[in-house]
């Protein structure tokens, strides 16, 4: 039976609130739900997902297949924690050297083929942005609780809804719970949207970063693990418990009683 493939595209209104960061972890909390999950890098001229893996010089990446090169799956790579990933090229030579819109001919080429392909879009609300907007069936948007992060994300909700593209909800991160920022209740006022999972500030996100694993992996017992993985149950209607995690000998042990069924 062939798969129907959920394509969720990660977007923010500016760069720096963790949106890549976001992308990478839910991918693979995703994976630990015992769904097959492809990341794309779906921002062409800046990209960074290469760079969080450790992996920033590939053979083939997205844009040998949005030139018509290669086909999108020669393009996918496989990280130890499960996710495939497809990188786009870092190279300055590739600065607009292909076209966003291809992405609604080689993007779709991946229905079928995974459970779940999430979009790293580029930040802000330039022409790949707005292209991921419209392959995806869905939208997330990452924001940090300050109001210029958030006033950014109102124009990316607005810009998603031209483009037809479904705007599931706020993941709200780097939450200090000081008294400087913005409360969950004031976001979801302002944005108008649900805010799916207040993501804390957490150390092991950086240390995970330097080395070039996402933290869900490094760290699974992490306090931003646990919240990813929390962000990934309530996508797929699934139960999660943090605490009880927190207390499990093993995250190996979690997945094999997933993939049976028992969890």
């Amino acid at each position: 039976m062939k798969i129907l493939t959920r394509f969720i595209v990660i977007a923010s209104g500016k760069g720096g609130v963790g949106k890549t960061t976001t992308a990478i972890n839910l991918g693979v909390a995703l994976s630990e739900f015992g769904k097959s999950v492809i990341l794309v890098d779906a921002n062409l001229n800046t990209p960074n997902v290469g760079l969080h893996l450790g992996t920033p010089i590939v053979p083939i990446t997205l844009h040998d297949a949005l030139k018509g090169k290669r086909s999108i799956l020669d393009a996918a790579y496989l990280h130890p924690s499960g996710l495939h990933v497809i990188p786009s090229r870092i190279s300055i030579d590739e600065l607009n050297s292909v076209n966003p819109e291809r992405m609604s001919i080689v993007i779709p080429q991946l229905h079928g083929t995974t459970d779940v392909v999430i979009l790293d879009g580029a930040a802000g609300l330039g022409l790949e942005t707005q292209a991921a907007m419209r392959v995806a069936d869905e939208m997330l948007v990452v924001t940090n609780p300050e109001i210029p992060a958030v006033t950014d994300a109102v124009k990316v909700i607005k810009v998603a809804e031209k483009a037809g593209c479904h705007v599931t909800g706020i993941i709200l991160n780097r939450i200090r719970n000081d008294d400087f920022e913005m409360s969950v209740e004031n976001v979801e006022r302002i944005l108008e949207r649900p805010v799916l999972i207040a993501i804390p500030d957490d150390h092991n996100v950086r240390k995970a970063l330097v080395l070039k694993h996402p933290v869900v992996y490094t760290h699974p017992k992490a306090s931003s693990s646990q919240h990813f993985k929390k962000l990934a149950a309530n996508l797929l209607g699934e139960r999660y418990d943090m605490q009880l995690e927190k207390n499990e000998n093993s995250s190996m042990f979690v997945k094999v009683l997933r993939k049976l069924g028992l969890r």
